[in-house]
C-alpha cells in the first residue's frame, strides 16, 4: 500500500493520511444532510403539477454511496487526495431550476444527470473535454461559478425566512424576530465565527450547533435515545435505477439545455478543483496535472454512479483542500473519506433534526465561498463585464442557473464582435450562441 501510493516519496504516512481523510470528510459532511433537503425541496410548500417529492432517506443513502464511490475511484485510480460528492451548485440547479422551475419530474432530471455523466465519460476518454474547456473564455467560467454562488445564497436566505416574497417589490426582508428566523441567523453567525477562526469543517459544526440550539429551544424535535441518532440504512429503492426508466422523456428543448448545463458546470467545477487542490499539495509537474485523464475519468464515472443510485451530479470537492492542509498527499486520504461516507449511512435518523433553518446557513456560506472569484473577472473591459455581469445577475433574479448561462453566452459573442475582438472568440461559442438563442425562442 505504501509503495502504491508513494508514501516515502511524498513524505507521508498512514496516520497523516487518515487524519487528512477525516478532516476532508468533516469539511464536506454537510452535503449528507443539505443534499437530501435540497433535492426534496424542503421548505417549498407547492410543487408544479405532476411533480412529486423525492424520498429524503433514499437521497441520503444515494449521497453517501456516490461520495464513497467517487472518492474511492479518485483515490485508487488517480491517487489524488481529493474527495467527491454531489455538488451543491448542481443540486440547486437540479431542484430549483429543473424540477421547481421547469416542472420536470425528478425522475426525468436524474435521466439528464445520467446522460450528462455518460457524455462526460466519453469526452474524457477521447480527450475532447480539455478542448471544450479551453473554448470557453475564462471570464465566463468565473462568472458562472460566482452566479451559482449568488443563487445558492439566495435560496439559503429564502429557506431561512430572512428574505420573503412581496407583492410590491418582489422580495423583502422577513420577520427577523420570528423564532425560526432567529435560529437560522444564529447558524449563520456560528458558521461565520468558526470559519473565521480557520476551524476545519466549520460549516458542518455550524449545522450541529444550530440543531442543538434548535432542540434546546424546542424549535426542533429532540431525537429520543440512541435510535434517534443511529439507525438502519434508508432504502435506496425509491430512487435506484429511475434514471434508466425515463430516458425517453429527454427529447425536448428544456432537457437539452438541462443536460448542457449539467455538463458545463461539472466541467469547470471539476477542473478548477483538481488544479487548486493539486497545486496546494505540490503535485503539479511543470504547471501540468499528472494523471489528469485518470482523475477526470474517476470524476465522470462517479457522476454516472450517482445518477444510477439517485442523486444529482457528483463532482470533486474544493473542501479536499482542508485534508491537504492537514497533510494529505496521496489517494489514501480519499479512500479514508470514502470509508467515512459509508459509515455515515447509519446516521440517517439525524435527518429529522436537519431542518431548513439548519441547512440555510450552509447554503449561504457556500455561496460566499463560491463568490470569491469575483475579483478575478476583468471588470475594466466592458465587452467582458457585460456578459459576466448578466450571467451572475440573471441566475438569482430568474431563479435559474441555466438562464444565467444562456444570457451570458448570448451576449459574449455580441460584445466581442462590436469591440473588434472577433478572432478571440472560439467557434464553439458561436454554436452555443445559436443553441441558447433557439432555447429562448422555443421557451417563449
Amino acid at each position: 500500500m505504501k509503495k502504491y501510493f508513494h508514501f516515502e516519496e511524498l513524505g507521508t504516512n498512514y496516520r497523516t493520511e487518515f487524519l487528512a481523510g477525516l478532516t476532508t470528510f468533516l469539511a464536506m459532511a454537510y452535503i449528507l444532510f443539505v443534499n437530501p433537503a435540497t433535492l426534496a425541496l424542503v421548505g417549498v410548500d407547492e410543487l408544479p403539477e405532476g411533480v412529486t417529492r423525492v424520498d429524503q432517506g433514499a437521497v441520503f443513502t444515494a449521497t453517501a454511496i456516490s461520495g464513497a464511490i467517487g472518492s474511492l475511484l479518485m483515490g485508487v485510480i488517480a491517487k489524488y487526495p481529493i474527495a467527491l460528492a454531489p455538488g451543491m451548485g448542481l443540486s440547486a440547479f437540479f431542484a430549483y431550476t429543473v424540477v421547481l422551475g421547469y416542472g420536470i419530474p425528478w425522475q426525468t432530471a436524474l435521466s439528464g444527470v445520467l446522460v450528462s455523466g455518460i457524455i462526460f465519460v466519453l469526452l474524457t476518454l477521447t480527450g475532447l473535454r480539455e478542448k471544450i474547456i479551453n473554448a470557453i473564455p475564462v471570464n465566463l467560467k468565473l462568472a458562472v461559478g460566482v452566479g451559482i454562488g449568488f443563487f445558492i445564497a439566495f435560496i439559503g436566505f429564502q429557506n431561512a425566512g430572512i428574505i420573503v416574497g412581496d407583492a410590491s417589490t418582489l422580495v423583502a426582508i422577513g420577520d427577523l424576530t420570528a423564532p425560526n428566523v432567529l435560529l437560522a441567523i444564529f447558524g449563520i453567525v456560528a458558521s461565520v465565527v468558526l470559519l473565521s477562526l480557520n476551524i476545519k469543517g466549520g460549516i458542518f459544526y455550524g449545522m450541529i450547533l444550530t440543531a442543538i440550539v434548535g432542540m434546546i429551544t424546542g424549535l426542533i424535535e429532540t431525537p429520543s435515545g440512541l435510535g434517534g441518532i443511529v439507525g438502519s440504512v434508508p432504502s435506496v429503492a425509491p430512487t435506484f435505477g429511475q434514471a434508466f426508466m425515463h430516458l425517453g422523456d429527454l427529447f425536448n428543448t428544456d432537457m437539452l439545455v438541462v443536460i448542457l448545463t449539467f455538463l458545463f458546470v461539472s466541467f469547470f467545477d471539476t477542473a478548477g478543483t483538481l488544479v487548486a487542490v493539486a497545486t496546494q499539495a505540490g503535485l503539479m509537474k511543470n504547471n501540468k496535472l499528472p494523471r489528469a485523464g485518470k482523475a477526470l475519468f474517476a470524476d465522470a464515472s462517479a457522476s454516472v454512479a450517482g445518477a444510477v443510485v439517485g442523486t444529482s451530479t457528483t463532482t470533486s470537492y474544493i473542501e479536499s483542500s482542508a485534508g491537504v492542509a492537514a497533510g494529505g498527499r496521496t489517494g489514501f486520504t480519499a479512500i479514508v473519506t470514502a470509508g467515512l461516507f459509508l459509515l455515515s449511512l447509519f446516521f440517517s435518523p439525524l435527518l429529522s433534526v436537519i431542518t431548513s433553518e439548519v441547512t440555510a446557513p450552509a447554503l449561504i456560506i457556500v455561496g460566499v465561498l463560491m463568490s470569491s472569484s469575483l475579483k478575478d473577472i476583468e471588470w475594466d473591459k466592458f465587452e467582458v463585464a457585460v456578459p459576466a455581469f448578466l450571467t451572475i445577475a440573471a441566475m438569482p433574479l430568474t431563479y435559474s442557473i441555466a438562464t444565467g448561462i444562456a444570457i451570458g453566452f448570448i451576449f459574449y459573442p455580441i460584445t466581442m464582435l462590436m469591440k473588434g475582438r472577433i478572432k478571440e472568440v472560439h467557434p464553439m461559442m458561436y454554436l452555443l450562441f445559436v443553441i441558447f438563442v433557439l432555447y429562448f425562442v422555443f421557451l417563449s
